[in-house]
C-alpha cells in the first residue's frame, strides 16, 4: 500500500495547468470565423491542440489507472490472484510513469519537432568512412524501433567502404529532443578489417543534429547570399541514372555552408529540401551565438564544441560504449 501511495502522488504531482491552458486558448482561437484564412498557421495551431490534448488525457488516464488501483488494492488484501493483477498494474504504471517523466523533460522549444542528423567522416579514409556508415546504419535501425519515419536526403559514397557524408530526415514526436544529445564526435576503437595486419585502429565520426524549422520561424535567408548549383544525382546505374540535372547544391555566402540534396525527383524539390536544411543550420547557429554571448557576459570561458568526443565505442581490446559526459559505460 506504500508502494502504490508513492506511485499515485508521483503521478499526482505533475501539473499541466500550462498545457490546458495552452489548449483552452488554441480552441477559442479555432472556433473564430476568420481562423482558416492562413490554412498554413491554421493547421500548425491544429496540430499543437491535437498534441497537447493527447498529453493531457495519456495523464489524465494514467492518474485514473493510479487512483484505480488504489482503491481495489485496499478491498483485495486476502485475493491473491486480484494482488498478482495488480502487482503486474503497478509495473506497467511505473514504466509509464517513468516514459512520461522522461518526455517532460525534453520542453525544448522543438523538442517534440522532426529533425535533421548530418554524419560526417573523420581524419582515416576508409576507416572512418566505413564507421561513419555504422553510424549511419545504427541510427535509422534506432529510429525504426522508435516508430519514426526517415528518408536520406543526401549521402557522398566512399571512394573503397562506408560514406563520406549522409544527411538524413528523422520524422516523429520527440525525435529532435531525443537526438539532439547526440551532437558531438564519435570514436571508435577495433581492429580494423581493411588492416591486413590485423592491428587495432581508432577511427571518429561527427554528428550533427539540428531541428527541421516550420516556415514561420523568423530565420531570414536573402536570396541574394544563395548560389545554386545543379548537376545529374548519382545512382546506381542503369535506369537509376538520372538523365536531368535535378540535383541541387546551395552555398549560402555568408556563413560558408553548403546543402546538397539528390533524393528528389524534380528540382524544385530538391531545392525547397535544401532550403529546409539551410533554415536548420542557421537556426543552429543563432542558438550558438546567444548561448557564447550568454556565457561571455557571465564571465565563463566558452570552448567550440565541434570536435569533442561525446561517446566512445570500443570493440577491442574489450566491448563497451562509454558516454564520456555522464561518464556512463
Amino acid at each position: 500500500i506504500n508502494y502504490w501511495n508513492s506511485l499515485t502522488s508521483s503521478v499526482r504531482v505533475f501539473d499541466l495547468q500550462d498545457e490546458t491552458e495552452r489548449i483552452a486558448t488554441l480552441e477559442e482561437e479555432s472556433a473564430a470565423p476568420n481562423f482558416w484564412n492562413d490554412p498554413q498557421a491554421a493547421q500548425r495551431k491544429m496540430q499543437e491542440l491535437n498534441s497537447l490534448q493527447a498529453q493531457v488525457s495519456a495523464w489524465d488516464d494514467l492518474r485514473r489507472r493510479a487512483a484505480d488501483a488504489l482503491e481495489l488494492l485496499e478491498m483485495a488484501e486476502d485475493e491473491p490472484e486480484m494482488l498478482a493483477e495488480l502487482e503486474s498494474e503497478a509495473e506497467a504504471l511505473s514504466a509509464e510513469l517513468e516514459q512520461r517523466e522522461f518526455d517532460l523533460a525534453l520542453g525544448g522549444k522543438y523538442d517534440r519537432g522532426d529533425a535533421i542528423i548530418s554524419i560526417h567522416a573523420g581524419a582515416g579514409g576508409t576507416e572512418a568512412q566505413d564507421w561513419a556508415e555504422m553510424l549511419l546504419r545504427m541510427y535509422l535501425r534506432w529510429a525504426e524501433k522508435k516508430g519514426y519515419s526517415t528518408e536520406i536526403t543526401d549521402m557522398t559514397q566512399g571512394e573503397e567502404a562506408g560514406i563520406k557524408s549522409a544527411t538524413i530526415e528523422v520524422f516523429g514526436e520527440y525525435a529532435y529532443g531525443y537526438l539532439r544529445a547526440e551532437k558531438g564526435t564519435h570514436r571508435l576503437v577495433r581492429i580494423s578489417p581493411f588492416d591486413s595486419g590485423a592491428r587495432r585502429h581508432t577511427s571518429f565520426a561527427k554528428l550533427e543534429v539540428m531541428p527541421i524549422i516550420d516556415d514561420e520561424v523568423e530565420i531570414e535567408i536573402n536570396p541574394n547570399d544563395i548560389r545554386m548549383d545543379v548537376f545529374l544525382s548519382s545512382g546506381a546505374g542503369g535506369q537509376s541514372v538520372q538523365k536531368n540535372a535535378t540535383a541541387v547544391r546551395l552555398f549560402h555566402e555568408p556563413t560558408g555552408i553548403v546543402i546538397t540534396c539528390q533524393n528528389e525527383r524534380s528540382q524544385t524539390q530538391n531545392r525547397e529540401t535544401a532550403l529546409k536544411i539551410l533554415r536548420g543550420k542557421l537556426y543552429e547557429i543563432e542558438q550558438e551565438r546567444i548561448a557564447e554571448e550568454r556565457a561571455r557576459l557571465k564571465g565563463k570561458v566558452v570552448h567550440a564544441d565541434f570536435g569533442t568526443q561525446i561517446r566512445a565505442y570500443v570493440l577491442h581490446p574489450y566491448q563497451m560504449v562509454k558516454d564520456l559526459r555522464p561518464d556512463a559505460e
